[in-house]
């Protein structure tokens, strides 16, 4: 299994070379993959958890992050893609394709903040159907010599698109959500599915409805991932499972989910402070890393 660590950039943190600089231990320490989150605006949950501070948006972070590492992934956890134009967003998932060597995994949501989506010009009944959309449009600008789409939201013909990424077929498409239409989209179009806080118990059911929706579709279930997104410490929510807060509970949560075939296990460390992230990165990659990641 796959260690991979949420560079924080949600989490309110007023210095911004501090969360670069992370992602630049992480690769050193033997992290598979370093993510980042997306919301535009600071409310509701979001407000609740960091009020006015910052925000950072995720694909500016990872291609900082980037042009400072060789190696190591770089995820979205996750985009919502309702807030973007898909054709613009095709263009510069490409480009940080490209300019990284083919580190780049695009996870995309829904969105869940009415406010947000109304506010993007994104209407909040839609933002399924704008979902599904946008990727198609983008695998089609990927892989497509002469791409062509006739939509309800978008339409184009007749163009070259460029550059292509550098993975083949195309980016991965990692499905965020734990609805059952996420996993509905993660079985028709994703790469992986990837929920967020979800305990075993939850995640083992989400995991055998995604197989018998692949299924339906035509597709081997052997072909979609499972990526999970976890916190330690106290999550404030009890809602959200936890990975504990004792590097050994840490470790038992994370081979448990490594007997159940998950392939990512992508772990937050929950906190805005600083002086804490490093030390937290470090006891991850002493206890956890070396027993469970392939």
């Amino acid at each position: 299994m796959k260690i991979a660590y949420s560079l924080s950039n949600n989490q309110g943190m007023e210095d911004v070379q501090g969360v670069i600089d992370l992602a630049v231990r992480a690769e050193k320490l033997g992290f598979e993959s370093v993510w980042a989150s997306e919301h535009i605006f600071n409310v509701t949950y979001v407000y609740d958890r960091i009020g006015d501070k910052p925000y950072y948006e995720p694909l500016t972070m990872l291609t900082y992050v980037a042009a400072v590492t060789k190696t190591i992934g770089l995820g979205t956890s996750v985009l919502v893609l309702p807030y973007h134009n898909p054709i613009r967003l095709a263009k510069v998932a490409a480009t940080l394709d490209v300019l990284s060597g083919g580190r780049l995994m695009l996870g995309v949501g829904v969105g869940v903040i009415e406010e947000e989506l109304e506010a993007m010009g994104s209407p909040y009944h839609e933002r399924g159907a704008i979902t599904d959309e946008a990727i198609a449009i983008m695998k089609e600008l990927w892989t497509k010599d002469d791409p062509s789409f006739q939509g309800k939201y978008h339409n184009f013909s007749g163009m070259k698109f460029t550059p292509k990424p550098v993975q083949k077929p195309h980016i991965p498409i990692i499905i965020g959500g734990t609805s059952r239409a996420a996993i509905r989209r993660a079985a028709r179009s994703g790469s992986a599915w990837h929920p967020t806080a979800l305990s075993p118990e939850a995640l083992a059911e989400g995991i055998d409805y995604l197989k018998e929706q692949a299924v339906k579709v035509g597709r081997d279930p052997s072909e979609i991932a499972i990526s999970v997104s976890a916190a330690i410490g106290s999550t404030h929510n009890h809602n959200r499972y936890s990975l504990g807060e004792d590097p050994e509970e840490i470790l038992e949560r994370s081979q448990r989910y490594q007997e159940m075939g998950v392939e990512r296990l992508l772990i937050s460390p929950n906190t805005r402070d600083q002086s804490q992230l490093r030390p937290i990165m470090e006891m991850l990659a002493e206890v956890v890393i070396p027993k469970v990641q392939s």
